[in-house]
């Protein structure tokens, strides 16, 4: 299908400074999901340094914990989500629905009938 949809990227800044994004979001959601700051980076071809250093920077940013650690012991350490983690993750995931939802209704508004090329009434003989 030729269809045109729509598209936005979202993310937040506090400052001018990056506090949430998909990347962003993706990273926490990974760690929530494994457990593993080490199997989050992996999962997402980065470096264990790399995702790590994303993690303190939102920390820093926004001025919360998000996550909880816990190191070392018989299988390793073990990487969660803070309580503030989980629910930003669940309200920035939210807000994106929403985002997209107005974001559709807006182009079906605005630009659907443009877009979809010539109606039969208007096309030239």
């Amino acid at each position: 299908m030729n269809e045109i949809h729509p598209r936005l990227k979202l993310w937040l800044e506090k400052d001018g400074q990056i506090v949430m994004s998909d990347y962003r979001v993706r990273l926490l959601e990974r760690i929530a999901e494994s457990g593993s700051l080490s199997q989050a980076a992996t999962g997402m071809n980065l470096s264990y340094r790399r995702a790590w250093g994303k993690v303190k920077e939102l920390e820093e940013n926004l001025g919360v914990r998000l996550v909880e650690s816990e190191v070392g012991g018989a299988g390793g350490g073990h990487t969660t989500l803070s309580p503030t983690g989980l629910a930003l993750v669940r309200a920035y995931r939210s807000f994106q629905d929403r985002m997209a939802a107005t974001l559709q209704e807006a182009f079906e508004t605005e630009l659907a009938a443009i877009t979809a090329g010539p109606s039969p009434e208007t096309q030239e003989p």
